[in-house]
């Protein structure tokens, strides 16, 4: 709880100097800052495969969830890892984004979490459930930005911290 706080205080002091206004989307960022804390919700075990550790390889489990003769047979599970490929491709371009653009396509990291905030948010519309993924999609960049922002300021000595170990190659 303790870690959700300092999350939550870091994001909106951030919203704030950032003229951002977004209670949903701030409340959401520091959700995800607080759930990534934890390195193995980074990389959720697929059913494709044992691990999934890159965008393609979430990509390739989506694929895999719609594959009607096989047991892992779940279109559901799109949802969650579409959910999961925003969540994890806005985390690494906000909060490494260096390491992103040093070894990824930065625009296909932006353009795979717009696209899956954007199924994620059609899915929650069509089952009436409000929900943030909408903005996320649609204002990527620029909470991806806040979040470079919010390590930056509120994370000073965030290098050496060993929750920024994803950082060092």
């Amino acid at each position: 709880m303790e870690l959700r706080r300092f999350f939550d205080r870091a994001v909106r002091a951030s919203f704030n100097d950032l003229a951002i206004e977004d209670e949903p989307a701030a409340t959401y960022l520091a959700d995800l800052l607080t759930r990534f804390a934890r390195t193995e919700n980074l990389f959720p075990p697929g059913v494709a495969l044992p691990r999934l550790e890159t965008v393609v390889e979430m990509l390739l489990e989506v694929q895999s969830a719609w594959q009607e003769d096989t047991p892992a047979f779940r279109p559901e599970h799109e949802v969650s890892v579409r959910r999961h490929i925003g969540d994890y491709t806005m985390f690494m371009t906000g909060v490494f984004r260096e390491r992103v653009e040093r070894l990824a396509s930065h625009a296909f990291y932006v353009a795979q979490g717009k696209r899956a905030y954007h199924f994620v948010s059609e899915h929650a519309r069509s089952i009436q459930r409000p929900a943030p993924y909408r903005r996320l999609a649609e204002h990527f960049e620029s909470f991806a930005s806040a979040l470079d922002y919010t390590r930056r300021v509120h994370f000073p000595d965030g290098a050496g911290h060993r929750f920024f170990g994803l950082a060092v190659e």
